[in-house]
């Protein structure tokens, strides 16, 4: 089968590529980021996907299947042009999949479409609509994009459309929303909440996904792995410190101060869970995961230490210099 892989220059999407490569498909990239350390056999196009050079890819090498993981978070692109890439590109992805007779499209969106809000049902399911928008406006383009790849599902009934809602990924290659939230010593938690948090290694989100190409599912899904752990476990699993602090100060000193840089909505993550019925994935693919919760922070830290105080990063500088022994 070929497969066209949007976005294959982040960490899961280059997993994708190799597990379906491995098993047999031809594997197409198109990313406005390089590969080159990319195996022999899997092509790869930089360019931007909403450009004329991304189209020619499917019109002379005829996809089969498509998977959308091109759109972005606000941790990575602020403003309009997030906005742009993440709805801008998704209608173009369909639109072109439509010309050009692709059979089946995958959407790869996230699990935070359905929001943190206090009165959040515990356990989502895909008929649920995203809430708390208002207090989040950052997610809006990205509850939008995955909305619009829904409605092909209906609107385009000989495409096969498969729309996956992952939960947090996390491992060695640190991307990711969780990911930066643990990338520092100190991580920030909003004093007298303790929030459950949903992840899965990076390699089984790789495998569903791959899963998910051959088997063909239609319709929506979401996707996850082991249980959920509270975030204080997670810092703690982590080796990183956690910083409890109240709502109000915690809004004055992010991005400062060690804390990673957040937007404000994000905080809502740290107060309310979002966690996501899976049960649905597994029954139309037979997916289960391979690492437990344990395990894949594990191997996040594995790759990356805590990172050293600032105390012992002064201390280091002095005997770098010679100022002080070891």
């Amino acid at each position: 089968m070929r497969v066209l892989i949007l976005g294959l220059g982040g960490a899961v999407a280059r997993r994708v590529a190799l597990g379906l490569h491995e098993r047999g498909h031809t594997v197409i990239g198109i990313d406005t980021r390089p590969w080159k350390e990319a195996p022999r056999g899997i092509e790869m196009h930089t360019v931007d996907l909403r450009k004329r050079a991304a189209e020619e890819v499917f019109r002379t090498r005829r996809p089969e299947a498509v998977v959308h993981m091109a759109t972005v978070t606000s941790l990575r692109v602020q403003g309009e042009e997030r906005h742009r890439i993440n709805l801008g590109g998704t209608r173009v992805v369909f639109e072109h999949c439509r010309a050009y007779g692709v059979k089946h499209a995958l959407f790869i969106g996230r699990h935070t479409f359905y929001g943190a809000a206090p009165d959040s049902a515990l356990y989502h399911t895909e008929d649920e609509p995203p809430k708390e928008l208002a207090s989040f406006p950052e997610l809006a383009d990205l509850v939008a994009a995955d909305l619009y790849a829904s409605t092909a599902l209906w609107r385009n009934p000989e495409l096969t459309t498969s729309v996956l809602r992952v939960c947090y990924t996390l491992g060695p290659s640190a991307q990711g929303t969780l990911a930066t939230f643990l990338r520092g010593r100190r991580v920030p938690l909003v004093a007298g909440y303790d929030p459950l948090f949903q992840f899965m290694h990076e390699d089984d989100v790789a495998s569903a996904i791959v899963l998910a190409v051959e088997k063909r599912p239609r319709g929506v899904f979401n996707v996850a792995g082991p249980q959920p752990l509270p975030l204080s476990v997670i810092v703690r699993e982590a080796q990183r410190v956690p910083a409890p602090l109240p709502m109000a100060v915690l809004r004055q000193l992010i991005g400062r101060f060690g804390l990673p840089r957040l937007p404000p909505g994000a905080l809502y993550h740290l107060q309310y869970p979002i966690v996501v019925d899976a049960r649905a994935f597994q029954a139309a693919t037979g997916f289960t995961h391979r690492y437990n919760e344990v395990q894949t922070v594990q191997s996040f830290l594995d790759a990356h230490p805590t990172p050293p105080s600032h105390r012992e990063q002064l201390r280091h500088r002095l005997e770098t210099l010679g100022v002080m022994k070891p």
